[in-house]
């Protein structure tokens, strides 16, 4: 399974990125194997707006099947949903500890957005 997690930096030890949208990567995650390939969401880091939208639309293009992040709005959150993609909310930590806890079974998918838009 491929899951999508925020991130401040380029592997596995890096910090979650509390911000989905706006996350300076997004770490694409095979969970059996543990390779992954790395995104730089710098175009989206730097967008006037439509930033959470456009990181949905990468990450699903991607194949990822959850998003493990600190906080997603509600534009992204639908366009997460319309794509199939389940979110985790409230991740913190390094992106290998939040993959210790999702594949553990210590997480509950989202029903909604955790923030206003634009945060």
């Amino acid at each position: 399974m491929k899951i999508a997690v925020t991130s401040k930096g380029r592997d596995l030890d890096a910090l979650v990125d509390p911000r989905f949208g706006r996350a300076a990567y997004i770490l694409i995650v095979d969970t059996e194997s543990l390779d992954f390939e790395v995104l730089d969401n710098t175009d989206n880091l730097n967008a006037f707006k439509g930033a959470g939208i456009q990181a949905a639309t990468l990450i699903s293009d991607k194949g990822a099947e959850i998003l493990l992040t600190g906080f997603c709005g509600p534009n992204a959150f639908k366009t997460l949903s319309a794509a199939g993609v389940k979110v985790v909310n409230d991740i913190a930590g390094t992106v290998r500890e939040a993959l210790k806890t999702f594949n553990q079974g210590n997480v509950s998918f989202a029903e909604n957005a955790n923030v206003e838009g634009h945060w």
